[in-house]
């Protein structure tokens, strides 16, 4: 299982410059490959580099750097012809679609820079690394990180690093591998609703509310008007010194939610059953005040973080259809749209049941989850001879 670990470097000040000017340079070769490339109708990785590589040498920029600003460059368009075979940038003749077809890839000035083994070295006891620059080799590079963080870098990290700049600070993006949990068998599956109004909900009874994640991002937002309103360069500051704030309280939020979620599954000895929310967002239609809210939701987040800490636990996690989860009375199964009588209320039409209506479509998606893992196990059988 692949993790990427992020760690913040503390460079001097001798240090700091060379690894902006070295971050700038980079990208700035990475600019004028991806205008040969694009004059060249995109030509393959071997190919590519023979018209670039010479050049990168020229600029300063070491062998492996030459390389890896290449790969970076042609990683960057096939990228976008995947988005643009999966509809992400709108059908074909839209403005987006144009514009992103019409000029070539661009690389901001402190965009990552892939190292590999060959130009950066770490030293794990020290905390510090040595990393290539265009001002040459830079030893005893500081870095902090949690202690579990340096942990799982000691002994799973594996592969290329990133170097990012992100408001004047830099940090390394380390790539590790790390071996899956074996599963168990599971008792049961613990049905999870994702949702606004409370952003997951449990067969187990855990219901985590989203009012004060909703209430925050409100704030955010007015505050955000108000400053971008005002315009002076106090109010620009405040914008740049507040940037990300919220996304960083959602990961939190959702790191908290989905600890909680594979904590219970593993000390129950359940597997965890999810919705597959895919397109979602392309597929509901809201009034315009409601549109903010549903683009600020982070499903998918919350699901990642609940996959891949349910792999390092072994807990059993499978993905199901939503549909009629919330239509659909967990009692009895009678399914009919007036069954949710309100956001928070379901009452059976056939049955009589009264429920929360985040518990009842719970109830359904753990049914469904156990479905579908009875349905994989018995296709991984082998066929009898």
């Amino acid at each position: 299982m692949k993790l990427v670990v992020q760690v913040k470097l503390m460079p001097d000040a001798v240090q700091a410059p060379a690894l902006g000017a070295t971050l700038h340079a980079v990208n700035e070769a990475a600019d004028w490959v991806s205008v040969v490339a694009y004059e060249r109708g995109v030509p393959r990785e071997y190919e590519l580099r023979k018209h670039a590589y010479a050049e990168l040498k020229a600029r300063g920029l070491g062998a492996q750097a030459a390389q890896h600003t290449i790969k970076k460059v042609r990683d960057a368009y096939t990228t976008l012809k995947a988005n643009i075979r999966a509809g992400n940038l709108g059908p074909k003749g839209s403005k987006r679609r144009a514009k992103a077809e019409s000029k070539p890839v661009a690389f901001r000035p402190g965009a990552a820079q892939p190292y590999d083994d060959r130009c950066l070295s770490w030293q794990y006891d020290a905390q510090t690394v040595s990393i290539w620059t265009t001002a040459g080799r830079l030893k005893n590079v500081r870095f902090a990180c949690s202690p579990d963080a340096l942990k799982i870098l000691r002994k799973h990290r594996k592969g290329e690093s990133d170097l990012i700049e992100r408001d004047g600070v830099f940090y390394l993006i380390a790539v590790c591998d790390v071996p899956e949990a074996e599963r168990y068998e599971p008792s049961g599956f613990l049905g999870v609703d994702l949702g606004i109004t409370n952003i997951a909900t449990t067969s187990t009874g855990y219901r985590a509310a989203g009012r004060g994640l909703n209430r925050h991002r409100k704030r955010q937002l007015d505050l955000r008007r108000k400053l971008q309103a005002k315009g002076t360069k106090s109010a620009k500051r405040r914008l740049k010194h507040r940037a990300r704030k919220e996304q960083r309280h959602a990961a939190n939020v959702n790191h908290i939610v989905s600890k909680q979620i594979v904590t219970t599954a593993e000390r129950t000895g359940a597997g965890i059953a999810l919705e597959d929310l895919s397109g979602i967002r392309s597929r509901v239609r809201l009034r315009k005040d409601q549109r903010t809210q549903l683009h600020s939701w982070s499903f998918h987040q919350l699901a990642s973080f609940v996959e891949y800490k349910a792999k390092r636990a072994g807990v059993p996690l499978v993905y199901v259809d939503p549909a009629y989860t919330s239509q659909q009375c967990s009692e009895c199964s009678y399914i009919d749209r007036k069954n949710r009588v309100g956001q928070a209320t379901f009452a059976c039409r056939s049955c009589g049941a009264l429920m929360h209506a985040d518990d009842n479509a719970s109830h359904n998606i753990g049914r469904k989850g156990e479905a579908v893992w009875i349905a994989g196990r018995e296709s991984r059988v082998p066929a009898t001879p």
